[in-house]
């Protein structure tokens, strides 16, 4: 059995391609459906996130299976395959494996180590399990997944840093304030990085957010997304007290804060220490606001840098987790070959036992004067003959389950004695790891 990977992602296709072949969870059902009634396709997961659409399955066939499920990624969104092949990538067997461990440890992600694309992964394995369209392979080969994943985190330091100028602003406030649970922000600005911010300041523990923005309805918008307060742009001086982090992003010709009013500010907060962080370019903040006392200001230059440093470190820490995953696909494979080589012994002997029987039944039936006795005697001498024959190949095999690259001795052996159409997987073999 091998498993194949059919997709796109964010590294070989534009968003608008990535959202035509974009699947529905809400109407999962009915594809996943579709994905295992294909020709030579047994068991389907499909994976579908803003930057990648993925589909898992099972097959004997490699190359059948590619194209079947190719076609059905073309067909089920009513796009011409010549359009959306130049977009797809396909992997079998160990190459699959390794995919879709570094995707679900985040080795393949727009931003590596980013956390979100597990849960996502183990939420359509949930709709695949549901729908029963993953099998006792995919159901062994995703929690395998998650395992890889889970081990690279604990193991390495991949997601320890920040690496967005949003979340990099809330770990430097974390480092001048500490806690964040009695802290209070201000977005100035209502644009897509402050909601960004927002988010991971909230996630981070603060406890409220104020917004001001020069159209009050956009500001009114995010702050009852976040349940926060909005404070129109022409008051913004009567508020900036009240906020331990200010976080500025707008597209302000020029200055919008000054050092004055900062000083003013300080005082009405009793020198509290207060952390400014402005993302816009051009600034929002003048830079001597960082001279005034407890008042601590950081552009987004500064914030670059922060980021720069961790991704080269986040670098360093995919190396530890790429030899993890060289690891466990060793292990993994090692189990999905050894599910080949019973069902193959098994057919072996039946094709050698089916042409001893044939040719032993052709000489008795011509043997007029042939005995009970001898009868049993050729039948006895017959099978010795098979079992020796066979013992060596036997051997041989069952040694490459246990470590080897098995799939070469069983492909060999398949097609030397055509034995496709007796192979018969048993599905009551013991499948568990030792």
């Amino acid at each position: 059995m091998n498993i194949i990977v059919i997709g796109l992602s964010h590294k070989t296709a534009t968003v608008e391609i990535r959202e035509r072949v974009a699947f529905s969870p809400n109407l999962i059902e009915q594809p996943l459906h579709e994905l295992i009634s294909l020709d030579d396709i047994i068991e389907g997961v499909i994976i579908s996130t803003c930057n990648r659409v993925e589909i898992y399955a099972t097959t004997r066939d490699i190359a059948g299976g590619i194209a079947r499920v190719k076609r059905f990624l073309a067909d089920h969104h009513h796009i011409p395959l010549e359009t959306l092949e130049p977009h797809l990538y396909c992997y079998h067997s160990e190459a699959a494996i390794r995919h879709v461990f570094r995707v679900a440890s985040s080795l393949d992600s727009m931003v590596v180590g980013e956390p979100q694309i597990l849960g996502q992964i183990k939420t359509s394995y949930g709709y695949a399990a549901e729908y029963k369209s993953s099998g006792i392979i995919l159901n062994r080969f995703l929690h395998k997944a998650f395992s890889v994943a889970k081990r690279v985190r604990t193991e390495t330091r991949i997601a320890s840093s920040a690496v967005s100028v949003a979340f990099a602003a809330v770990e430097l406030a974390k480092k001048i304030l500490g806690d964040l649970t009695d802290k209070t922000v201000m977005l100035i600005g209502a644009g897509e990085m402050c909601e960004l911010a927002a988010k991971h300041f909230l996630n981070s523990g603060a406890k409220g957010v104020m917004v001001s923005n020069r159209t009050f309805e956009r500001a009114e918008r995010l702050a009852a997304d976040f349940s926060g307060e909005a404070i129109r742009f022409e008051e913004l001086f009567a508020h900036l007290h009240r906020a331990d982090i200010v976080l500025s992003s707008t597209g302000a010709p020029h200055i919008i804060i000054g050092p004055t009013d900062v000083e003013e500010v300080i005082k009405r907060r009793r020198f509290k220490p207060m952390f400014f962080i402005d993302i816009a370019v051009p600034r929002d903040i003048d830079q001597k606001v960082d001279d005034v006392e407890s008042a601590y200001l950081f552009t987004v230059d500064d914030l670059q840098e922060i980021v720069q440093a961790n991704m080269a470190q986040r670098s360093l820490e995919a190396e530890k987790a790429e030899e993890i995953i060289d690891q466990e696909i060793g292990q993994f494979f090692k189990w999905l070959s050894s599910l080949e080589v019973t069902p193959t012994i098994v057919a072996l002997r039946n094709r050698f036992d089916d042409i001893r029987r044939t040719e032993l039944e052709k000489t008795c039936s011509g043997w007029k004067d042939l005995s009970p006795d001898a009868e049993k005697r050729l039948e006895a001498l017959t099978t010795a003959i098979m079992n020796k024959l066979l013992h060596a190949p036997t051997t041989a095999l069952k040694r490459a389950g246990q470590g080897g690259r098995v799939d070469l001795y069983v492909d060999a052996l398949r097609q030397l004695f055509e034995l496709e159409s007796t192979l018969e997987v048993n599905e009551d073999l013991d499948l568990e790891e030792d």
